[in-house]
């Protein structure tokens, strides 16, 4: 259970994909686990998984673009050069 020093989750949902993710995670428990979880405790899961996955996934994501972009960045010249004549 969160204290009151758990730092602030900085990754957000929508509240559209919020209660995407708490039925999402109730059909989860239910179809495959025989429980029913009920709303709150849904939306406690998705609290949860953002405080610890949220910001390592992020992170993981930024580093991909940046890598796929520096991959672009670094064949430009390649790509796009036109010699000038002399």
């Amino acid at each position: 259970m969160p204290t009151d020093a758990s730092p602030p989750m900085r990754v957000k949902l929508s509240e559209d994909g919020r209660e995407r993710l708490v039925l999402a995670l109730r059909t989860f428990f239910r179809d495959d686990f025989d429980l029913e979880v009920s709303g709150f405790q849904a939306d406690r899961l998705v609290d949860f998984f953002v405080r610890e996955l949220g910001a390592p996934v992020y992170n993981q994501a930024i580093q991909d673009a940046r890598a796929f972009l520096q991959q672009k960045l670094d064949d430009l010249e390649g790509e796009f050069y036109e010699p000038e004549s002399s």
